[in-house]
């Protein structure tokens, strides 16, 4: 297998854009990609397009990579369309990665885009609620209940119409990491308040505004200990990346981010929340990149609920649980802290387009590693990881990608 770089990113602006369609997004992003590059559309020998629920939202199900590439002038090429949930993006670059890695191309463009927002929210809400196994969604979950014991029920009232369902799902799971790390609904404030104070720094974020905790804490219980601002919100918005062979790339910059693991895996019916697919996958991608937990510099993790920021770390083995509260409370997961964590803002302040998410977590660490991330940058880190994952199969996660990238 070949060395893949990465030598462009590029995204536009998470939010709620109801005046531009996806073409306009992925224009944008593919426009500032290819400058960052210096790639000129001819050179490009494939394109990988990821997106979730496009056909829902849009009405737009096939064909997307085609449709919103041609009108660039970008067409003839192989073009891949990628659906895996919130983690399509990541996947799609997953899928590029290996395409050039083996030898298939030379230089190929990653993009992932989604148009989720709407005026009526339970046309959005409707559309998440598909990331799972509609016809045995609910007797999953009784049958998880029934295994614990517990006469709580999961989904409550108004989920799927006031709220997405994951936000019921990722709460009692919360509750359970609550009980088992002596973790408390502040915690997660503390959280909040970092992420949206780095979202603050970030002009793609979705928020760009600082919170206290009192505002974390009084604004609107979601699902206990979830409040609103703990959550990450509904938008829209495009990013995208180029990779190439180590060839290629020192033809185009002196400053190449390399991907030394890229995996990506699916959920188990059998699995329980001690065998999640966070924890399966974390080993496969530190061998890859031969290297530990522990030599993670910088991570941009998939934190849906603020809380899913420390159980990810906890999961990977970077955060030991134990001391998981000590790491919150002395701010180790802020810019200035031993371990940065999601300096984009995250999923809960810099916006989570489903599709576009992965590739917006890619963005944020290639600027980190580059050292350009300005206010954000967070010290000289050569180790940056994402953790993108989708939708629920059973109780574990349906889709995973993971990449360590370096410099």
């Amino acid at each position: 297998m070949r060395d893949v770089a990465i030598i462009g990113v590029g995204m536009t602006r998470f939010g709620k854009h109801l005046e531009r369609n996806m073409k306009d997004l992925v224009r944008e992003a593919v426009e500032k990609v290819t400058a960052d590059a210096g790639v000129s559309y001819p050179e490009i020998e494939a394109a990988y397009m990821g997106s979730g629920v496009p056909g829902l939202m849009t009405g737009q199900e096939m064909i997307k990579a085609q449709v919103t590439l041609a009108p660039l002038g970008i067409e003839g090429i192989p073009m891949y369309n990628v659906e895996n949930a919130c983690a399509s993006s990541s996947t799609a670059l997953h899928l590029g990665w290996n395409a050039v890695a083996s030898g298939l191309y030379d230089l190929a463009l990653i993009v992932g885009f989604e148009k989720l927002y709407d005026l009526d929210k339970k046309k959005s809400f409707a559309a998440l609620g598909t990331a799972v196994d509609v016809d045995m969604f609910k007797a999953y979950l009784e049958s998880f209940q029934a295994s614990r014991g517990s006469s709580e029920e999961i989904i409550k009232e108004g989920s799927g119409e006031k709220r997405s369902v994951f936000m019921d799902m990722y709460a009692y799971y919360t509750r359970i990491v609550m009980e088992q790390y002596g973790l408390t609904q502040n915690h997660f404030a503390k959280i909040a308040v970092k992420s949206h104070q780095n979202g603050a720094l970030n002009p793609n974020a979705q928020y760009q505004e600082a919170v206290t905790m009192e505002q974390v804490l009084k604004s609107g219980d979601v699902s206990f200990p979830l409040t609103r601002m703990m959550c990450a919100p509904i938008g829209d918005g495009a990013a995208a990346a180029i990779v190439c062979s180590r060839e290629k790339a020192a033809r185009f910059t002196d400053k190449p981010v390399w991907i030394a693991a890229s995996v990506v895996g699916s959920g188990k019916l059998s699995a329980g929340l001690d065998d999640s697919l966070t924890k399966r996958l974390g080993p496969r991608a530190f061998q890859m990149a031969g290297v530990g937990p522990g030599e993670i510099d910088i991570i941009e993790v998939h934190d849906t609920t603020s809380p899913s920021e420390i159980i990810t770390l906890i999961e990977l083995g970077i955060c030991p649980g134990e001391e998981a509260a000590k790491w919150i409370d002395e701010g180790r997961m802020e810019i200035g802290g031993k371990k940065p964590v999601n300096t984009s803002g995250g999923l809960a302040s810099k916006g989570h387009p489903i599709g576009a998410t992965g590739l917006g977590q890619i963005h944020e660490v290639v600027h980190q590693l580059r050292g350009s991330a300005g206010k954000r940058q967070a010290g000289s880190p050569r180790v940056g990881m994402t953790h993108n994952g989708g939708g629920i199969l059973g109780v574990d996660a349906a889709a995973m990608a993971l990449h360590i990238l370096k410099r």
